[in-house]
């Protein structure tokens, strides 16, 4: 349980928003649930999560899942990485590959990361960083690496995941893995 109760009532629409988004991960969706206490913030966040990236032209489903997983793990959100890393397996993610996500190995010395993946998950960790570093450099490999559309896809996939983090620690959200059964509501009477 989160350190914020979710209140006694929430609207109908964000109850139905919040029934697909359970359903969809079979876990309870905490957060959402909190923001009802503030149903603008409930309402654009979810608008925020709708429009997060999961296929992309010229940038692998791998990639998005990979910088994803950084910036939860660089964050250090539990939410956040059991929420990325859920079905890592299909998108051929191994385990030294998630040790060089959790800084235990260097990216470099992971030969099955390509350059363009290296780069992309080193400028994820800059934009995690707090204060955010002058990343002139890495910001230059993004742009020899990835067009101006593909940049953009991965810079708001990582400020995403971030907004994210920072939202579900600030409000002690426990992660969703804590909750081994998704107790969902009866569907509401419209």
């Amino acid at each position: 349980m989160s350190h914020i109760n979710e209140p006694k009532h929430i609207p109908w629409l964000l109850q139905l928003g919040i029934r697909i988004a359970e359903r969809k991960t079979a876990k309870r969706m905490e957060p959402a649930r909190v923001l009802a206490w503030y149903p603008k913030a409930a309402f654009s966040s979810g608008i925020l999560e709708a429009l997060v990236a999961h296929e992309e032209p010229g940038i692998s489903r791998r990639l998005l899942q990979l910088v994803r997983m950084q910036v939860s793990i660089h964050v250090n959100c539990s939410f956040c990485i059991d929420m990325n890393s859920d079905g890592y397996e299909q998108h051929q993610i191994t385990q030294e590959e998630i040790e060089g996500l959790q800084g235990l190995r260097s990216l470099g010395d992971i030969p099955s990361f390509s350059h363009k993946e290296r780069v992309a998950l080193q400028y994820a960790k800059e934009l995690t960083a707090t204060p955010l570093p002058d990343n002139y450099n890495t910001i230059s490999l993004m742009k020899e690496c990835f067009d101006e559309r593909q940049f953009i896809v991965l810079a708001t996939t990582s400020a995403q995941v971030n907004y994210w983090a920072r939202l579900i620690k600030g409000l002690g959200i426990p992660p969703a893995g804590f909750r081994t059964e998704c107790s969902l509501p009866p569907d509401p009477v419209l």
